[in-house]
């Protein structure tokens, strides 16, 4: 197993709501928020403050059904968990699953900024919830996209034509 971390890419906070939280940490950070996205797969909104080399990532529920609620709900707001730069999230999920760890994530999924993300069970990880996140791979330059793209007969976009 050769998980490489490379830093802490964020924390997260778990917040009822980000219209009270984000002028909160703006005061006591002394910065403002640097982007509020909704990932809506995940049931969340999320609002970013940069500083330095870190990050803090408030989230707030969507719905009062999803996992975010549910922890609110029980726990109260608060140290949501700890997210790990590193180079290939799918790479780390797979290692630390083979190496017996619980992984939430079999795979990665797409979460804010577009990071590729997965997430460790806290059973396995002494009650801490661990997010691994990286960049996405980028696809290869230069590649036209597939004919199947556009309708039989149609021209080839500009995009399509050889170089």
């Amino acid at each position: 197993m050769a998980v490489k971390l490379t830093g802490i890419e964020h924390i997260g906070i778990a917040v009822r709501s980000l219209a009270e939280a984000v002028p909160a940490y703006e005061k006591i950070l002394g910065v403002a928020c640097s982007g509020i996205e909704e990932v809506a797969d995940q049931g969340v909104r999320t609002a970013f403050f940069r500083f330095g080399q870190a990050k803090i990532e408030l989230l707030e529920p969507i719905t009062a059904e999803g996992p975010l609620a549910r922890f609110i709900e029980k726990r109260g707001e608060g140290i949501h968990h700890i997210a790990l730069a590193l180079p290939d999230a799918g790479a780390a999920l797979d290692d630390l699953a083979a190496a017996g760890v619980q992984v939430i994530d079999r795979e990665p999924r797409r979460g804010a900024e577009g990071l590729a993300i997965g997430f460790l069970h806290p059973r396995s990880a002494h009650g801490a919830l661990i997010e691994l996140c990286s960049k996405p791979k980028k696809k290869p330059p230069g590649r036209p996209r597939a004919a199947t793209a556009r309708r039989s007969g149609e021209a080839p976009t500009p995009s399509e034509q050889p170089r």
